[in-house]
């Protein structure tokens, strides 16, 4: 946040807080609606919006006494609520070069409509009919070059995959978070679209000579459902035989990624939240949507949970 505010990158106003108390003081003063980030890496889960003062109190709680993200939560940042649409905006970078990934977009809430709590994400598409190409030159010229360029001249030259969550309103885009990662489950519908082989763009970002490489990108849409245990974001079972897996081998342009899974005596069994990401590849986002959910129909677990809406938003984007 500091880096943004010194290069002058679109983002909330906030302030940061080591110690409970003066978070809490700073979050009467200024009242709510706020946005309660544990700083560190939290699983794609450290962000909590509070509707009221004791929302943001309970949020800053669970952080910072609670622990509920360990070291991430040593340092908070409560920064503005900012309303909008979001999106993923991600780039391969070897701290001079970019080549931008197609714009992509999340589903956060657990329930349809974006109701409930926040989790590691519920779904993905791209691209992301939200991101217009005035808007991806704008992301481009004030958001990520100029995280870049800065990074280098504060002497950490950044390299590797930069990703950027955007809220955008008003056909402008300001900066929520920075991730110096992959998302998940945004990756998914990204590299079933990627055609390049991945390899040698990650070895360019690391050799320093990305200006020599060119990424082919297919023209089709992506959609990935996740597939979770019932009771996810909080508690939930886990070790149920998932059934029915074979039978998405035999649809074309789907892949079936593997998240809390493994292997037992032969057979595949739920180990985590957020278990499978089932994504496909089609022309247009409504037929994607479509293949995805054909072939979530097909697996199924005791306790499985997922959003029916997955890439709804890209059918009413104006």
């Amino acid at each position: 946040k500091d880096l943004m505010k010194k290069y002058g990158i679109p983002t909330a106003e906030y302030r940061t807080f080591t110690s409970r108390d003066e978070a809490a003081g700073y979050i009467r003063e200024k009242g709510a609606p706020l946005v309660i980030k544990a700083d560190g890496l939290a699983a794609g889960k450290g962000v909590i919006p509070a509707k009221n003062i004791e929302e943001a109190l309970d949020a800053v709680d669970l952080i910072m006494v609670k622990k509920a993200f360990g070291e991430a939560g040593k340092k908070i940042v409560v920064e503005e609520f900012l309303t909008g649409e979001e999106a993923s905006f991600l780039v391969f970078t070897d701290g001079e070069s970019v080549i931008p990934l197609p714009p992509s977009q999340d589903h956060k809430p657990i329930f349809d409509g974006d109701r409930g709590p926040n989790t590691g994400g519920m779904g993905a598409y791209s691209p992301a009919p939200v991101v217009t190409e005035d808007l991806h030159a704008q992301i481009m010229k004030e958001i990520i070059r100029p995280a870049i360029s800065g990074m280098a001249a504060e002497g950490r030259k950044y390299k590797g995959v930069l990703y950027a969550g955007l809220i955008i309103a008003d056909g402008k885009a300001k900066v929520l978070e920075f991730n110096a990662r992959f998302g998940d489950p945004e990756t998914q519908p990204l590299l079933m679209r990627m055609k390049s082989d991945i390899i040698p763009v990650l070895q360019a970002t690391i050799d320093g000579n990305l200006f020599q490489i060119k990424v082919e990108w297919d023209e089709r849409a992506a959609v990935c459902v996740v597939m979770a245990s019932e009771g996810y974001p909080g508690s939930y079972q886990k070790g149920f035989e998932i059934y029915g897996l074979e039978e998405t081998l035999k649809i074309p342009n789907v892949e079936v990624f593997h998240g809390g899974t493994v292997i037992k005596d032969g057979k595949i069994i739920s180990s985590g939240g957020r278990v499978l990401g089932v994504t496909a590849l089609e022309y247009g986002i409504k037929d994607a949507i479509g293949l995805a959910y054909r072939a979530v129909k097909d697996i199924h677990w005791e306790g499985v949970y997922y959003r029916q809406d997955i890439g709804r938003k890209a059918l009413n984007c104006k």
